[in-house]
């Protein structure tokens, strides 16, 4: 059987849908990769989407009469858009800028995030009802699930914002990296793109 009877047949739209999650996946993840700043990721990714999605498009357009490889390439899109998201928030790659507001628990909170390694500045605030505490810390954006347990650990009516700084100056961000012998703490400092 020649390539042309295999995209002709159902066979066809499910391939035609797989190339789709694939070429879509590929494109989210190189805007992501492109507005950091990576452009050698975001090139090779772009090379991949762009001959994946020729391929996938050329197919589709000969069964156009076909409601099932019309329904596979828009599925695959919708479907490529999702895998695309979810494959970003699992390689959480980058930094995120944490901002906590609590009324009493800001010396707790810092203390625990310096203890697990963590780079935190305090000050005071003033909000609607009163004196505030804030606590500002830039992470790895893999640690966000440690950082907001540890907030919520002490003041589960904090407020919480989570931003994605563009460039970095100076100071020092904690990357950790829990092998299963235990915690390794690396330190980098000066100048970085996040």
């Amino acid at each position: 059987m020649d390539l042309n009877a295999v995209f002709a047949s159902p066979w066809g739209a499910l391939v035609i849908f797989c190339l789709r999650i694939v070429d879509v996946s590929c494109d989210t993840m190189r805007v992501i990769f492109a507005i950091r700043g990576k452009r050698g990721i975001a090139a090779m990714l772009g090379f991949i989407q762009a001959l994946v999605w020729i391929f996938a498009v050329a197919n589709a357009v000969k069964h156009l009469d076909s409601i099932l490889h019309v329904i596979a390439y828009a599925g695959g899109y919708a479907t490529g858009t999702f895998v695309g998201v979810s494959l970003e928030q699992m390689i959480a790659y980058g930094v995120a800028t944490v901002r906590i507001v609590t009324k009493s628990a800001g010396r707790e909170i810092a203390d625990a995030l310096r203890k697990r390694g963590y780079g935190v500045t305090e000050y005071p605030g003033l909000g609607r009802d009163g004196n505030v505490e804030i606590v500002h810390s830039v992470v790895q954006r893999s640690d966000l699930p440690d950082v907001l347990s540890i907030v919520n650990g002490r003041d589960q009516d904090a407020f919480v914002t989570v931003e994605e700084p563009k460039v970095l100056s100076g100071g020092i961000i904690a990357s950790r990296e829990w092998p299963a012998g235990g915690r390794v703490t690396r330190w980098i400092r000066g100048r970085q793109r996040a």
